[in-house]
C-alpha cells in the first residue's frame, strides 16, 4: 500500500476514535447533568410499577414523567417547572410520581401503550396505568398547574 494511503488511513483512524471519545465523554456529561435536575427537583423518583401500587394503596393518581436523561428539554422542565416549591407541593400532595426512562423497556412499552413520541411527555394515570390526561410540556409553573 503507498504510503500517502497509509497516513490517510491512520488520519481517518486517529478521527473516528477521537469523534467516539467525544462523543461518550458528552453524554456522560449530559447524563451528569441530567441527574443533577432530577435531583433538584427534590421528588421521590420511583418507577412506573412501584408508583402504580403506591397509586392503588393511596387512591391517588400518577403522575408520569417520560424523560430522557440526557434531554436538555427534560431537564429544563426539572430545573424551571417540577423543582418549583409550589409545584413539588402539588405533586407530592395529589399525586404519586413516576419518572419513566425513555431508552428503558419500561420507556419503550410505555410509549407504545400510550402512543407517544418524544419527550418530556407528561400523562396523569390511574391506578390500572390507563392514561386520565396529558400534562402540556411547559416551563411556566404556573401554566404547569393549571393544566393538572
Amino acid at each position: 500500500m503507498p504510503k500517502k494511503n497509509k497516513s490517510f488511513i491512520r488520519s481517518l483512524v486517529t478521527f473516528a476514535v477521537i469523534a467516539i471519545a467525544v462523543y461518550f465523554a458528552n453524554t456522560a456529561y449530559q447524563t451528569h447533568l441530567g441527574q443533577k435536575a432530577i435531583d433538584a427537583t427534590g421528588l421521590e423518583v420511583l418507577s412506573l410499577e412501584t408508583a402504580l401500587a403506591k397509586s392503588k394503596e393511596t387512591g391517588k393518581p400518577v403522575l408520569a414523567d417520560l424523560s430522557a436523561i440526557w434531554c436538555p428539554s427534560c431537564r429544563q422542565l426539572d430545573n424551571h417547572v417540577l423543582s418549583n416549591e409550589i409545584v413539588k407541593a402539588k405533586i407530592e400532595s395529589d399525586y404519586i410520581f413516576a419518572r419513566i426512562e425513555y431508552e428503558t423497556d419500561e420507556g419503550k412499552a410505555f410509549m407504545e401503550k400510550h402512543q407517544l413520541r418524544g419527550f418530556p411527555n407528561l400523562l396523569t394515570l390511574d391506578s390500572d396505568g390507563n392514561r386520565i390526561k396529558s400534562i402540556p410540556t411547559t416551563l411556566s409553573p404556573e401554566t404547569f398547574l393549571a393544566s393538572l
